[in-house]
């Protein structure tokens, strides 16, 4: 298919999520837990943006021409990787299948995309609306399943070209080796992370609280970018505990289709154990727990938003991803930082992390 074609069905795809944006964001929220205003503004909108960004890359992917010595003429070409297998996680998983379609169906690939075993809703229903745009069949191919067989198949078959993942780093270590035994396939990989925040003495504590905790409780934790641990300079360092305590206790939590709801229940029972468990060490461990900390009474997998102080760096709770803390450190000082935000995505921007959080980028 000629690449401006390739771009009108990415179009008309975004269209149909236009259309169905209401059924969409309802099954997500339903399949996640997550606010359905949440997904319906968030999700969804970074969806529809990500498709129609793609859809304006497909005419203008091209390689160049360059000066060589002696008497040739030298050019590169881009050529599509082949067929891309793609293997995304259950904290975001339209936007994360639209994250991993739209680049691959713009260079003109073929996908084989396993959802979260957790949340396969949307991408089912997203699989109905390709067809409904016009994609050949067998263009995007949709196969629900569990990670150590469908995720283990993608990951080892001779006839993938490419896999990506997002997910733990310890499934990533696992689909490398995977991928290096077999064919050699080319690896993206997105993992977790545990992401520090800075917070001076002449911040703005109570902007500084908002944002932290923005990035901290937003998806009820569950995210690789998750604000999950805070060094505070020391002189203010009470009163920006004090201050995270208070805004903490306010969090609306309940039933996701509730416009109030800010905070939703975990993703599944595995999940809200570990969290729990978590907690459980932070305490052990010596850390102050200043709120939160258990399970919302009779509400199944809720649980409140979670503050910690007095946290060391040994401790588990400031190492291993998701738990929701707020961590201050009065031995330790940095000397200097960027300024940064939270949940800031955007389709025009590369996304993804260094060292353990992963190699490559999305988007």
């Amino acid at each position: 298919m000629d690449a401006s074609s390739r771009g009108g069905l990415l179009h008309r795809l975004a269209d149909l999520l236009e259309r169905e944006r209401s059924v969409l964001a309802t099954l997500e929220s339903m399949d996640t837990g997550k606010p359905f205003l949440h997904a319906f503004f968030v999700d969804l909108d970074g969806s529809i943006k990500t498709l129609r960004y793609y859809a304006g890359w497909t005419d203008k992917i091209h390689g160049k021409t360059m000066p060589v010595d002696e008497n040739f003429v030298c050019f590169t070409k881009h050529e599509p990787v082949g067929v891309c297998g793609a293997i995304i996680p259950w904290n975001f998983p339209l936007l994360m299948f639209t994250w991993k379609i739209a680049p691959a169906l713009a260079c003109g690939n073929t996908l084989v995309i396993k959802p979260a075993e957790q949340t396969p809703l949307t991408a089912l229903h997203v699989g109905a609306l390709i067809k409904e745009a016009g994609f050949p069949p067998g263009v995007v191919n949709i196969l629900p399943g569990f990670g150590p067989t469908a995720g283990a198949a993608i990951a080892s078959h001779m006839n993938i070209d490419k896999v990506a993942f997002t997910g733990s780093t310890e499934v990533g270590q696992l689909i490398k080796a995977a991928a290096a035994k077999s064919n050699l396939k080319r690896v993206t990989l997105e993992l977790g992370g545990k992401n520090p925040c800075i917070v001076f003495a002449d911040s703005d504590l109570q902007s500084a609280v908002e944002e932290t905790q923005k990035g901290s409780f937003f998806n009820q934790g569950q995210a690789c970018t998750a604000a999950s641990r805070v060094y505070v300079e020391e002189p203010v360092y009470d009163e920006f505990v004090r201050l995270s305590v208070e805004r903490a206790k306010n969090i609306a939590i309940g039933d996701p289709m509730e416009p109030r709801t800010s905070h939703g229940p975990q993703i599944d029972q595995h999940q809200f154990d570990k969290i729990l468990e978590l907690v459980a060490s932070g305490k052990k461990e010596g850390a102050t727990l200043e709120c939160g900390g258990c399970a919302v009474e009779d509400r199944g997998l809720f649980i409140h938003p979670t503050i910690f102080s007095d946290v060391k760096d040994h401790m588990r709770i400031a190492k291993e991803e998701l738990i929701f803390s707020r961590r201050g450190q009065r031995s330790r000082l940095f000397l200097f930082s960027r300024v940064n935000c939270y949940n800031a995505l955007h389709a025009q921007a590369p996304f993804g992390g260094f060292k353990m959080s992963g190699n490559g980028r999305e988007l």
